[in-house]
């Protein structure tokens, strides 16, 4: 191999290098990818955090000022207690409206709304999010064509469903660790009792 033909080698492999790495997982993410993670993080955050709180004050959105949990409304009764399709219909309607449910549903909504903004436990609140979302999709059952009485379903996709991709845009946030931009992710990353239980992160 001629000077010239190795000069024109190396040359190739510098500039074909940023390509192969980038096409590799782990290998690169652009300061724009970063930022538009955390815009998805943030927007996210927002949609659980105002179903809390709109819930919770009643502003005339999707719950009346009637209906708010402060002023004794449920959060839960209306929505598990309609529940007509797939297998655990009788499971809904019992818990429907119960204490505990709405209580574990609005923490839910609220301490998930609040680490995506911030930006902080995003793994917990992908697992807690994740598990969330399942158990909305299985009260809305896409899978089921008509309703116990008979009546049409209304889904448009038998398997994936908004639910189904909150959940995945839960866990790809907290796996790009989208909380270091724009957000408090690398100081709560810092703290002791994050750097013992890395689960937290």
């Amino acid at each position: 191999m001629t000077t010239q033909q190795a000069t024109r080698q190396a040359a190739h492999r510098s500039i074909d290098r940023p390509l192969e790495q980038a096409e590799l997982p782990g290998h690169m993410l652009t300061t724009t990818a970063a930022r538009v993670m955390a815009v998805l993080r943030i927007s996210t955050g927002f949609v659980f955090l105002w179903a809390f709180l709109d819930k919770t004050f009643g502003f005339g959105f999707a719950t009346a000022a009637e209906r708010a949990w402060i002023n004794g409304g449920s959060p839960t009764k209306g929505f598990l207690s309609s529940v007509e399709v797939g297998p655990l219909q009788s499971f809904f309607h019992t818990i429907a409206g119960t204490w505990w449910a709405d209580t574990l549903f609005m923490a839910g909504l609220g301490a998930i709304g609040v680490a995506l903004i911030a930006g902080i436990g995003l793994r917990v609140a992908a697992a807690s999010g994740t598990l969330m979302m399942v158990f909305m999709w299985l009260a809305e059952f896409p899978l089921d064509r008509v309703t116990a009485s008979g009546e049409p379903a209304h889904a448009t996709n038998p398997l994936v469903d908004y639910h189904i991709v909150y959940a995945i845009v839960l866990v790809a946030l907290a796996a790009a660790y989208a909380g270091h931009t724009w957000g408090l992710g690398r100081l709560w990353a810092r703290l002791p009792f994050v750097q013992r239980n890395r689960w937290m992160i």
